[in-house]
């Protein structure tokens, strides 16, 4: 894809889908954004959010980055440009929900398991992997037959969600939110392949189709 392939289709969004929102994004504009739901996915690029979820302007606060890595909570004074997204969801959108959705295929996930200490072009990435350390860890205890690499990864993928879930509630106000019933962490996967969805179930420790309530 060309950069003038871009301005094309920024020309058929003006013209063809942004009527459509025209009345819902003048009200955002003039009443601000209240999203109820926080969706913290990964950067990759076949991960679509407002396509797969069928969403409009104004429906979901997002966070990307590589490997939907959520940094447990650190108050010092660096630079944390995650943890600054989750604060001011929680904080000053107040969202309801935040969504930890990992996904089929992670190039973070999989870079757990190779050797990035030849790139040195790559600091902050591999500084940034370590966030994956734990989901690495416990999927080689579970995993007996490690020789499938393919199966090492998929289960590798849905374990990190759950370790990325435990790292919101690292959050004062997420878990103060979480405990007074005000907020719900949902972890989804979801299956490029495929475009379908799963859910964490907590209280079976597993992955099940995605459902409505």
């Amino acid at each position: 894809m060309l950069i003038n392939d871009l301005i094309k289709g920024n020309k058929k969004f003006r013209e063809a889908r942004f009527p459509k929102y025209e009345g819902d994004i003048k009200e955002l504009v003039e009443k601000g954004q209240k999203p109820e739901i926080l969706f913290a996915g990964c950067s990759d690029s076949r991960v679509t959010p407002d396509s797969m979820l069928d969403t409009k302007p104004g429906d979901m606060f997002i966070l990307r980055n590589v490997g939907n890595f959520v940094p447990p909570y650190n108050p010092d004074d660096d630079y944390h440009g995650s943890s600054a997204a989750i604060e001011y969801a929680v904080s000053v959108l107040e969202v309801k929900h935040i969504i930890v959705c990992g996904h089929s295929h992670c190039g973070a996930c999989k870079s757990l398991y190779q050797n990035l200490n030849d790139s040195p072009n790559l600091i902050h990435v591999k500084k940034w992997l370590e966030l994956g350390k734990r989901a690495k860890e416990y999927t080689l205890l579970a995993i007996q037959d490690k020789s499938d690499k393919e199966k090492l990864y998929r289960a590798t993928e849905r374990i990190s969600i759950v370790h990325q879930m435990e790292n919101l509630l690292t959050f004062p106000e997420v878990e103060r939110k979480v405990k007074n019933g005000e907020l719900q962490i949902h972890g989804w996967y979801y299956r490029i392949e495929d475009g379908t969805i799963e859910y964490y179930d907590g209280e079976e420790c597993s992955f099940k189709p995605l459902k409505e309530n």
